[in-house]
């Protein structure tokens, strides 16, 4: 479903991904662990065509994201990290936006928009003003605008920052569920070891823009020389630093505001 080879973003004398390449296959949940700054949310903007790769190339189910980007951006959803949803409207409100803007048919419209926050739980509050929900139902509400056009790749940039953690598991049980529902591929970014560890059936290890290691939890444990390693020593073993010491300023900033976003 994904495609990458070579792929390499610059910004003047800074190369934030260098050189990747990797696969991800149909229906697979599959996770970009790595400190923020790595280079995983340049990646996304790439694969989804907000940004044109320095060198290198990717295909998303099968078109190239440079010069098929129309044909990629209808068979794809994204959830951003920062909030993507209008607190103004109600949700329904916000998913008949996002239905019209992917142009699905007007016959299909109420029926999908029905289906969606069904299957997010979210029918009670449907024609609630978005700005009074929680962080939880906010997310959960994003996934839903990101999937109602029926997505065959759902692209997630660190998809639970901010939430407390019941909101985080509803978040992946609903992930879990779309996938199951629809064959949906998931591909998402995140800095927390149990998410990617316990929701994603394989990993790629990214570190200063490149992929240290990928396989799945098991097989990256299985190389670090240790009784009972877990995905936090594979971590380490392949680049030589702890996750947890690689926040910056800026990092904690960005962190702390959407978390009072969501709050």
């Amino acid at each position: 479903m994904v495609s990458v080879q070579g792929l390499v973003k610059r910004f003047r004398d800074l190369t934030a991904v260098d050189g990747i390449s990797f696969d991800v296959f149909e229906k697979e949940m599959f996770a970009f662990l790595g400190p923020n700054g790595a280079g995983k949310t340049t990646t996304i903007k790439m694969l989804i065509t907000l940004l044109a790769p320095s060198a290198g190339k990717a295909a998303v189910c099968g078109f190239d994201i440079v010069r098929q980007s129309s044909e990629v951006r209808h068979l794809i959803g994204y959830v951003p990290q920062l909030l993507s949803v209008d607190g103004t409207l109600t949700a329904r409100e916000n998913l008949v936006l996002m239905a019209r803007l992917y142009g699905v048919p007007r016959a299909e419209r109420r029926r999908r928009i029905s289906e969606t926050l069904s299957l997010l739980h979210l029918e009670d509050h449907a024609d609630a003003l978005v700005r009074t929900f929680s962080g939880g139902m906010i997310r959960k509400l994003e996934v839903g605008l990101a999937m109602v056009h029926r997505p065959r790749v759902l692209f997630l940039d660190e998809p639970t920052t901010g939430l407390d953690p019941i909101a985080k598991q509803s978040v992946w049980d609903h992930l879990a569920g779309l996938r199951e529902t629809f064959g949906t591929t998931i591909f998402f970014t995140t800095h927390n070891m149990d998410e990617a560890a316990e929701n994603a059936d394989r990993v790629a290890i990214m570190n200063a823009g490149r992929i240290a290691a990928i396989g799945s939890v098991r097989e990256l444990t299985s190389r670090v020389r240790k009784k009972k390693a877990d995905l936090e020593d594979a971590f380490m073993f392949f680049t030589g630093s702890a996750l947890s010491d690689r926040a910056n300023f800026r990092d904690v900033r960005r962190g702390r505001q959407t978390e009072r976003r969501l709050g």
